[in-house]
């Protein structure tokens, strides 16, 4: 018999973040796979961030989780993208070796302190009077813990198709799990089905580079953890991604073959992702479009896998085949890897507490895609909180909350346990209504605090963004004591070097810094008492300033949403006391059971009037 603080079910994205951050709070903890060999992979396309994903990335690196560090290790290309729009959906990239980020991952877990890698196929959760004790493997060794977070990917129940073909696995060459979800049904928790896909990987040999486009990387210090150095960012070898596209003659062979495709002929189940379909998703349903992208993204240095990106199916291979070798530069691919699509078992998320803990079993968290999103920044957000909490829970200490106003991990988490999910959730930055003041590029200020607090965030890094944010504010404050008037030669020659209206009447370098051609940097080579700092302060202090009035209207948005969230519900609020309001809103409040008026307002079906008349009852205004 084992002891344990937090065990882990699960080592993919989800799990290694809790498992990490478990350890790290002084836990000792337990991780377990299937097999060792496929900690941390990337099952799906090797990169990590974009719009969103990028966010939710650079706020895992500012509690103090491994995401950000992994990639900025592994990376073989990078890039920012929408730079032509603003800060607000500005998002990095990291294109990943494959290979070296899952050995990166695993090296990392089997070298933290107070925590154990175990390969075993979990079959049970041991509860006892509604709360955690344990779990079994199949083995028939019994682990005991205070709090276990289950982290199983695609694993439960997963079953592949690739055309008529179909088979057990929670991955391609990989052992389902069936027993684990028969025991959380026992144990009382409400399982759906879903479906994602993964395309086809090719030869990079048989490639014709001359036919397709070729996507360099960016230049420059791009990296997603602050304890990456900028020295090791500039020092990696990019390699380049390329682009080609369907057409006319792959959409009428699709479409002529449509009855072939299990997603249209009736063997899948399951539910897909709206938003990351699969080609014969989108040819069906787009069929005005003459044709789709398609990104061929290299797997890593030493391997010559491209994974077709764009190109998730689950289509025969002989259609996969005749798919590829009819788009241009691609006519004599060799296919090393078939796409295809799995169906999982996945937990609905209503089951959940905004700790990420089940409300039926104490003790019990779940993480990723068994909550219903899909993606690996969005499993590694949920992994990292579940970690965290699990943690928390058995130090006796309270748990953590992330609010939506603070953080798009705080989106994700409400958008699940308050609205439920009927597809694989992915985020976007259109889901979160606040995201001018969620940026990327300050995370680390929105959120350090609460990861040095934990205990995740080293005091160094901590007292760094405390001078950051020191710095920002007192540059901000003294640009608006700097009175520029059009006697300021220096300042006229500027503005007509860079195409901006001269002065005609006194201002400040705060107001100067507004204008949309003006930067950080051509004020400080003109003012003195404009100091030099590290470009990522330079450019908060930039961002802060030419958005001002955006922000300051969002901050006003914030503070009446944290009124909402400040009017706590207590858990044995009685709905059926609550006289006028809707019989679908106390339904909906009985089931979800908010933990304040804001969560609540949330809930599809709740109108404002039930909301005002709740506010009465929990107010104690009304008896």
């Amino acid at each position: 018999m084992f002891n344990y603080d937090v065990l882990v079910v699960g080592a993919g994205h989800a799990g290694c973040e809790a498992a990490l951050a478990a350890a790290r709070m002084g836990l000792k903890t337990g991780i377990f796979t299937i097999t060792l060999d496929n900690i941390g992979v990337m099952s799906c396309n090797p990169s990590v961030g974009g719009p969103a994903k990028g966010h939710l990335v650079k706020e895992i690196d500012a509690l103090g989780g491994e995401m950000a560090r992994n990639a900025d290790k592994t990376s073989i290309q990078v890039r920012v993208l929408n730079t032509k729009k603003g800060p607000a959906v500005r998002a990095l990239r990291i294109q990943a070796d494959k290979k070296l980020y899952h050995m990166e991952m695993k090296k990392t877990l089997e070298n933290t302190d107070n925590l154990d890698v175990i390969q075993g196929l979990v079959t049970d959760i041991l509860v006892e009077d509604s709360k955690i004790i344990g779990l079994r493997i199949k083995e028939g060794m019994e682990y005991r813990s205070k709090t276990i977070v289950i982290a199983t990917g695609t694993f439960m129940r997963g079953l592949i198709h690739i055309g008529n073909t179909k088979f057990r696995g929670g991955r391609m060459g990989e052992l389902p799990s069936d027993e684990l979800p028969e025991s959380l049904e026992k144990i009382g928790l409400n399982l759906g089905r879903f479906k994602t896909g993964t395309p086809p990987r090719i030869d990079a040999r048989t490639i014709n580079y001359e036919k397709v486009e070729e996507q360099p990387g960016d230049i420059g210090i791009l990296k997603f953890s602050k304890r990456t150095s900028d020295e090791e960012t500039l020092s990696k070898k990019q390699v380049p991604c390329y682009i080609t596209y369907t057409n006319e003659k792959v959409h009428n062979f699709v479409l002529d073959n449509i009855d072939r495709a299990p997603l249209f002929n009736g063997s899948i189940q399951g539910v897909g992702p709206r938003y990351c379909p699969s080609i014969e998703d989108k040819i069906v349903r787009h069929q005005d479009k003459a044709r789709h992208h398609i990104f061929l993204e290299p797997e890593g240095y030493n391997t010559n896998e491209i994974y077709v990106n764009g190109m998730a199916t689950s289509l025969p291979t002989d259609i996969q085949y005749e798919m590829l070798q009819n788009m241009v530069g691609l006519e004599k691919s060799k296919i090393m890897r078939y796409g295809y699509a799995i169906e999982y078992d996945y937990i609905l998320p209503e089951e959940l507490k905004y700790t990420l803990e089940t409300k039926k079993i104490k003790g019990l968290f779940l993480a990723g895609q068994i909550n219903g999103t899909s993606g690996y920044e969005e499993a590694a957000s949920q992994g990292l909180i579940a970690g965290i909490n699990a943690g928390l829970l058995v130090q006796g200490k309270e748990q953590i909350i992330l609010d939506r106003a603070d953080s798009y991990i705080g989106t994700l988490i409400d958008d699940l346990v308050t609205k439920g999910t009927k597809e694989p959730y992915r985020m976007f930055t259109a889901r979160s209504e606040y995201r001018l003041v969620l940026r990327e590029d300050n995370a680390d200020l929105r959120l350090t605090e609460i990861g040095y607090k934990i205990g995740l965030v080293p005091e160094k890094e901590y007292n760094r963004v405390k001078e950051k944010e020191k710095n920002v504010k007192e540059t901000i404050e003294l640009m608006e004591n700097i009175n520029v008037g059009p006697s300021n030669e220096k300042i006229q020659k500027l503005l007509d070097e860079i195409g901006e209206t001269r002065l005609k009447s006194g201002t400040t370098a705060k107001e100067l810094l507004k204008r949309p051609k003006i930067k950080y940097e051509n004020l400080k080579n003109i003012f003195d008492e404009i100091k030099e700092f590290y470009r990522e302060t330079e450019e908060q202090i930039e961002i802060q300033v030419k958005y001002e009035g955006y922000i300051e209207k969002q901050l006003k948005m914030i503070e009446k949403h944290k009124k909402l969230e400040n009017k706590k519900i207590y858990d044995d609020f009685n709905y059926d006391n609550v006289m006028g309001l809707t019989n679908e809103a106390r339904e909906k409040l009985k089931k979800i059971r908010p933990i304040n008026v804001g969560q609540a307002s949330r809930i599809s079906g709740v109108s404002p009037a039930d909301i005002a008349i709740l506010i009465l009852y929990v107010e104690g205004k009304k008896r």
